[in-house]
Order: structure tokens, then sequence, then C-alpha cells
């Protein structure tokens, strides 16, 4: 069931949304070469809950940590752990939190050190190929073309598609119908009514689509071990465009500040 959200649930909404932002800008300031991934993990967990939040993921059908944290081929749905980052590493950071009762999610992939020229790539075609989704999200539309509009920016460039995690809907559960494929055809689907809040999340892969779940049950990876990034927002569907909910312009500024390449 697809429920609409009010200008008031809209708000709510965007407040968890740019708390995420925060959180995220808040491990941009660590993230870095010797760093452990289970300590940015701890870092996201106590500036959520110092500001009024509850980590979404901890806890959510058992999931041991605060932040997805995926590295390298790992598509999404890292677990935080003692492997600490090196240069030429990308590191994709999926955060979710609750507050107010409504929900708001976001990741962002950023590069460790020297990273490959042909990877850096990679992630500025897959956050190039979310803007291009959420160009599409207007009333009116269908959800079909939020997707095309993904994949088309996306294999254009060469890069595989990953089709088994889709976006979803955000409200007062984490993951709500609709769900939003990275994939499919515009003109299909349900239509994209005013009030609809979505979090949009193109995962590519630098290879082929293909992708595996590992043995500790969440971690997915690339099936041919290339590498992946993510990127996603939660938006409102508007008339004539859409409202971003969340935000990366603190992460970038952080970035810019210590001088990491902005992709």
């Amino acid at each position: 069931m697809i429920y609409l959200k009010t200008n008031e649930e809209i708000e709510l909404i965007r407040q968890s949304s740019l708390l995420v932002g925060k959180t995220l800008a808040a491990v941009a300031r660590e993230i870095g070469d010797g760093v452990s991934t289970l300590a940015l993990d701890k870092i996201a967990e106590d500036f959520i809950r110092s500001h009024g939040g509850i980590p979404a993921f901890k806890g959510y059908r058992g999931f041991p940590g605060t932040l997805c944290v995926s590295v390298n081929a790992q598509v999404v749905h890292g677990i935080p752990s003692n492997y600490v980052l090196k240069s030429g590493d990308i590191v994709s950071v999926d955060c979710g939190v609750k507050m107010n009762g409504y929900y708001g999610d976001s990741a962002f992939t950023f590069p460790i050190g020297e990273v490959k020229k042909e990877t850096l790539a990679l992630l500025r075609v897959t956050k190039e190929s979310l803007y291009c989704g959420i160009e599409k999200a207007v009333a009116g539309g269908r959800l079909g073309d939020i997707s095309d509009a993904v994949q088309t920016h996306a294999e254009k460039n060469g890069y595989g598609v990953v089709r088994e995690l889709v976006g979803h809907g955000v409200g007062k559960h984490l993951h709500e119908e609709p769900e939003v494929p990275n994939y499919g055809r515009k003109g299909s689907g349900p239509k994209l009514a005013d009030g609809l809040v979505i979090a949009i999340e193109p995962m590519v892969n630098m290879g082929k689509r293909n992708v595996k779940q590992e043995k500790d049950g969440w971690t997915i990876t690339t099936s041919d071990g290339l590498p992946s990034a993510h990127y996603e927002h939660t938006i409102a569907v508007r008339s004539g465009k859409a409202d971003i909910l969340s935000s990366f312009e603190e992460i970038e500024q952080v970035l810019k500040e210590r001088k990491i390449e902005i992709i």
C-alpha cells in the first residue's frame, strides 16, 4: 500500500534525513587511511544519539551496526568490522535515522587516499545516475521514468546496474512501498503523485551487474570482484521538481576542507 505524506510529515522526514547527512559529514571528518570501519560506526551511533535520533539500521532484522559500510567490491550491507581502510579503497557508507517517528535514509561513497582514475569515474557516474533519477521524480510521471533514467546513464557509461536491490518508500517505516528499481522502462509502473516520499539509491558496478551474498548473511558483493559504488537520497515527489530531503552539502564541505577529491 503506497501512502502519500502530508506537508507536515515531509518536514519530519526532512529532519531525519538531514540528521543522516550531518552524521555522514561526521564520518567524513574521520574517514581515511588507517581507520577501521567499526570506528566509523561508533562515530555515527554516538552522533545520532547525541542529536536526538535513533540509529535505524541497528537491530533491523538483526543487523549489528549503525552503518552499512561496504568496501570496494562490496555493494551494500557491509557489516562494520576491524577492517582498516587503506589508500586506494572506496567505501559506501549507508545510514538511516529515526526521529520523531519518521525515518531518513542516505548513502555516500568515499574515495580513500589515492584512488584509480577509472574507479573515481565509477563514483562520478553513479552519483550522476542518482540525480538523473531525481530529475524524473515529478508528479504525473511514472516510477519507471526514474528507473530508466538511472539505468540509461549508468549503462551508457559501460557499467552494470544491480537489479537484486532497490530503492524504496520512506516514512513511518524504513522500507515502505513502492520499491524503486534502478532499471526499468519509462512510462511503466505506478503513477508518481505529489507527497510520495522515496529513497532513490543507484548501486552501480564497474563490471557486470551480477552480485552474490556473502556467508555473513548480509554483505552483497559483485560476482566478478570489481568495485561498486552507491549513492542515495531521500526525496519527496512534487509538481515540477523533486524536493531532496537529505543532503550531501555538509559531507562535501568536509571533504573540501580535508582536500579530499569531491566526485
